[in-house]
């Protein structure tokens, strides 16, 4: 890995190099483990050497002596919900779908109210990686002969209070335990010879941590093993 060349694009092996320093880091204390999900999931995804040498750079070679750093007890990261309740107005208030479709997905804002309606037609709203323009959000949907898709992260508190007229209102997640400092969605609405699903889904983040648990895992297990064999 060099700085030299900050545009030339990087291989999957000097990506993994970069991983398994940071699976270093974390296993010696230098980097919990929202930090080492953040930078792995920025290693994984890195076009160029200028994207993966920040992600090592305050890391000592493994090998050589760390120098002496200053123990004054630096202050805990937050949960992550502080950072997303952004306020203001939200990316997108309305979405209609007549023999069509919508979707919402992303770093979008949710707005305080938003509103959508499908007609033979669907909808997809994705909340997993978006910011929220208040701590307590409202998702009104109509779905008449169509469907509207609303997926939330884990964590959020869901609260629904939709009706389904010869359709399905998705009661499941409702009143689900939130996280401290995460914000209450609320789905409201009808759906009429349609229906309205709410399901709760992984991040690509949270995926790719659950698959790096289990290769840990599994790595730890291969090594039992060789010191009892």
């Amino acid at each position: 890995m060099t700085e030299d060349l900050p545009e030339l694009r990087a291989s999957d092996a000097d990506r993994e190099r970069v991983a398994e320093h940071l699976r270093d880091a974390l296993a010696e204390g230098r980097l919990d483990m929202t930090e080492f999900e953040e930078r792995l999931e920025a290693a994984y995804t890195a076009r160029t050497y200028g994207e993966l040498a920040p992600l090592t750079r305050d890391l000592p070679v493994p090998g050589v002596s760390a120098p002496a750093v200053n123990m004054v007890k630096q202050p805990e990261p937050d949960s992550g919900w502080a950072g997303r309740v952004v306020g203001g107005e939200g990316t997108s208030s309305w979405a209609v779908a007549v023999m069509g479709g919508f979707e919402r997905k992303g770093g979008w804002t949710v707005p305080k109210r938003f509103n959508c309606f499908t007609l033979w037609g669907g909808g997809n709203i994705d909340l997993r990686e978006a910011n929220f323009a208040d701590r307590e959000v409202e998702i009104n949907c109509v779905a008449i002969m169509g469907g509207v898709e609303v997926t939330v992260p884990h964590g959020v508190e869901v609260v629904v209070r939709g009706v389904g007229i010869m359709g399905g209102f998705d009661h499941r997640e409702d009143g689900a335990p939130a996280e401290p400092g995460a914000p209450r969605v609320i789905v409201t609405g009808v759906a009429f010879w349609g229906g309205v699903g709410i399901r709760r889904k992984l991040t690509e983040a949270e995926r790719r941590r659950q698959k790096e648990e289990r290769r840990q895992e599994k790595l730890a297990r291969k090594a039992k093993r060789r010191e009892l064999s």
